[in-house]
């Protein structure tokens, strides 16, 4: 198992196994955080049987599972009030850390710049680089006006247009 540590609170993971337990205990973790839904790779362990384990060590865990690729501002709301909630420093995994450290990353930008998260994340090892422009806008991807725009736009004068142009 091989975690990246983001700020003193935060280390983040890909997915662990029951084994791992009690090494995340032993190096000093006080709580768990799960993002990776149940059924998501026929590899993976349940977030139950993480539980056990981990409330058998006296490790509280905290299951909010988020769909790859789907990360919500709603979804960072939740992840950062369950980083203030939870005991540190907060052990959080997925099937490959990113989800986890995106999570965080939407909600620093209040405390941080984005330059700051970025390079945080990058030397945790993660390339935050696709989610910039979330970063920027607080986790928000604002919708209300176009990127770019153009005077003049051409949709269907291709392939099936004959020798003498459009058809």
């Amino acid at each position: 198992m091989q975690y990246a540590n983001v700020t003193q609170q935060l280390s983040v993971c890909p997915q662990i196994s029951v084994d791992d337990i009690e090494a995340i205990k032993a190096a000093g973790f006080k709580s768990i955080i799960c993002n990776r839904p149940d059924g998501e790779g026929a590899d993976q362990p349940t977030f139950a049987e993480i539980e056990a384990k981990a409330s058998s060590l006296g490790l509280p865990c905290v299951y909010q599972p988020v769909v790859s690729g789907k990360v919500t501002q709603q979804d960072a709301i939740t992840f950062e009030a369950n980083l203030q909630k939870l005991e540190g420093p907060v052990f959080a995994y997925c099937r490959t850390g990113t989800r986890s450290i995106t999570l965080w990353a939407m909600t620093a930008t209040k405390t941080l710049s984005y330059e700051e998260v970025l390079g945080l994340s990058q030397k945790a090892g993660y390339d935050l680089s696709g989610v910039v422009r979330r970063l920027k806008n607080g986790g928000e991807t604002p919708n209300d006006h176009a990127e770019h725009s153009h005077a003049v736009v051409i949709v269907g004068a291709g392939a099936n247009a004959g020798p003498g142009g459009c058809q």
